[in-house]
């Protein structure tokens, strides 16, 4: 159905409806705006909520990461934090998909409602126009008709008067004809201006204004079409997220999949074992003889063998169940809460730890200085490389300066091989001392559940009264002692298969793009092209080389300045 043909009389409600459906876009793009800005909102809250949570450098939290169920959680806050990006692109969608186009298409129907609508006014002046002149020149021919009719009869009148002189009445016969002249160009003229408003009135409702219905019929069809597509965006922007949401909800759940128990029970004996051995057997003490108990080889008493007892009756060993040592389970406690604070200030080959964390704490120092020496061979590997270009190629660099740099890295590995050397005779020391592990294993069962505590006992039991009796304070005194070198965990273990890692394909952290060819003859060079693209998977390390890539067989070192490096912004973070 045509509006032209069917509202062709409801100007002013077609006026009104069609201003109805452009604020009802502008309510639309209104509600848009406002669901935007919550996503914005909640993926702030979600971020917010992910950072409060993450763990922080330097603390606790570091330490626990190494349990599967902390990894966990901190994986899942990771993927929230994914999670709340999706949210924002939400909202970046809604804005430039729907928000930006309703805002300009709001604009050009305004101005199109308003062109269309004062084509209809100019036509509906220009008929009522036409129909006014119309009955003026109706009212001028009724005018005229009845002059002319006066006239005639004034004439008659004169004519039948025999009093009447033969000019009055001449001259009432010439005016009786005028008028009569008149009425008939009035006639004329009101019949022609009939016949051209007739043409002007159909043309007017059966062309002028259906075409300009026509055309706000169109406007507003085209207008709620578009709202159709905005709502089905509206819609399309989320399901658009939906494949990654899933995966953060999948990588939630693969998380929460990985926790192991077992592992993490395991990573509590690791963090907590001290290597020493359970108290060994109390033995009987026959008063009724001058016997001295014998101590157990096995007990953390060795430090008081071979010195002579001021009395000849020894006090039992205090056990992890006796009431008065619960000021050493106290204590005990308070060794683990401030560990962190006192970790690294005890004496270099770590003396001051039981056997088991010595040994982790020696074997993560020695893993280290394998690192760095490792850092410094890379370095003096690369300078080696600079030095053989810069004598093949005089113009890009002095060999000569590159000496001193070579020199110093050579006395570096030096010093830290001795260290390592040192560190290594250290851990050997410990090792041998330690129980074997069939030991250990038959004792499992008590030690895991009391050997801290019986270290505390069996420190407490040489601190005795002169006259034997054990008191409670002097156990706090040793007690208090032995936190000053705590029975610190170690910050990182040590990895046994790191020797292992360079044979993997090192990750991509950039790309990049050679400004000049570069031949690359030297071993463990690439030849690269002018303009030609490479991925980085080493950054130059100060020594003016890059480790790129081309394929998975083809990589190699090539000047630092002869590219153009891109690197990955994790990549930068890391």
């Amino acid at each position: 159905m045509s509006w032209g043909t069917e509202l062709w009389d409801q100007f002013d409600n077609l006026e009104k409806h069609t201003q109805w459906g452009i604020e009802f876009v502008e309510k639309y793009n209104k509600f848009v705006k406002e669901r935007s800005e919550i996503e914005v909102n909640y993926a702030k809250q979600i971020r917010n909520l992910s950072k409060k949570y993450q763990p922080k450098k330097n603390s606790r939290e570091e330490e626990e990461s190494k349990y599967t169920f902390c990894r966990a959680f901190f994986t899942t806050l990771n993927e929230l934090n994914d999670y709340a990006g999706q949210h924002e692109v939400i909202a970046e969608n809604l804005t430039s998909q729907i928000i930006s186009e309703l805002t300009r298409y709001l604009q050009e129907l305004k101005a199109e409602r308003k062109s269309h609508f004062h084509d209809g006014r100019k036509a509906q002046q220009y008929i009522e126009s036409s129909w006014k002149q119309l009955e003026s020149c109706k009212r001028r021919f009724e005018r005229d008709c009845k002059e002319a009719d006066r006239a005639q009869q004034y004439f008659e009148k004169m004519d039948a008067d025999i009093n009447v002189t033969k000019a009055d009445v001449e001259k009432a016969r010439q005016q009786a004809q005028m008028r009569h002249q008149m009425a008939t160009d009035s006639k004329n003229e009101y019949s022609s201006y009939l016949q051209k408003f007739n043409q002007e009135q159909n043309d007017h409702y059966y062309t002028i204004i259906p075409n300009i219905f026509q055309k706000l019929q169109d406007m507003e069809e085209k207008r709620i079409e578009r709202i159709g597509v905005c709502m089905k965006t509206f819609a399309e922007v989320d399901r658009q997220v939906l494949p990654i949401v899933g995966k953060c909800l999948d990588g939630m759940t693969t998380a929460a999949e990985s926790i192991e128990p077992k592992t993490d029970s395991k990573q509590v004996v690791e963090a907590y074992k001290s290597g020493f051995e359970p108290p060994g057997d109390v033995e009987f003490e026959d008063y009724s003889q001058a016997m001295k108990r014998t101590v157990s080889e096995n007990s953390l008493s060795n430090s008081k063998e071979g010195k002579e007892k001021s009395s000849s009756k020894s006090k039992p060993k205090l056990w992890p169940f006796i009431k008065k040592n619960k000021l050493s389970l106290k204590l005990i406690t308070l060794n683990s809460h401030v560990r962190s604070l006192i970790e690294g200030s005890g004496p270099e080959d770590f003396s001051h730890l039981p056997p088991e964390q010595r040994r982790k704490k020696l074997q993560g120092k020695i893993d280290d200085l394998n690192k760095d020496i490792h850092k410094e061979m890379d370095q003096r590997d690369a300078l080696t490389k600079m030095k053989d270009v810069y004598v093949k190629n005089p113009q890009m660099g002095d060999p000569a300066s590159v000496d001193p740099r070579l020199a110093e890295i050579g006395q570096n590995i030096e010093k830290l091989q001795a260290e390592v050397q040192k560190f290594e005779g250290w851990l050997a020391e410990v090792e041998e001392k330690m129980p074997s592990k069939s030991d250990s294993n038959r004792r499992s069962g008590f030690y895991e559940a009391q050997s801290n505590t019986a270290v505390s006992n069996n420190c407490a039991q040489d601190r005795e009264s002169p006259d034997g009796s054990y008191t409670e304070e002097q156990n706090s005194e040793t007690q208090v002692k032995a936190i000053i070198n705590p029975n610190t965990i170690p910050s990182t273990m040590p990895d046994f298969d790191e020797e292992f890692d360079d044979d993997d394909t090192l990750p991509t952290i950039g790309t990049c793009k050679a400004l000049y060819p570069f031949e690359g003859h030297n071993e463990g060079t690439i030849a690269v092209a002018e303009g030609e693209l490479l991925y980085v998977i080493e950054e130059d390390k100060g020594d003016g080389w890059t480790r790129v890539r081309r394929n998975e067989e083809e990589e190699g070192y090539v000047p630092t300045s002869y590219i153009e490096v891109n690197l990955e912004p994790n990549a930068k973070d890391s």
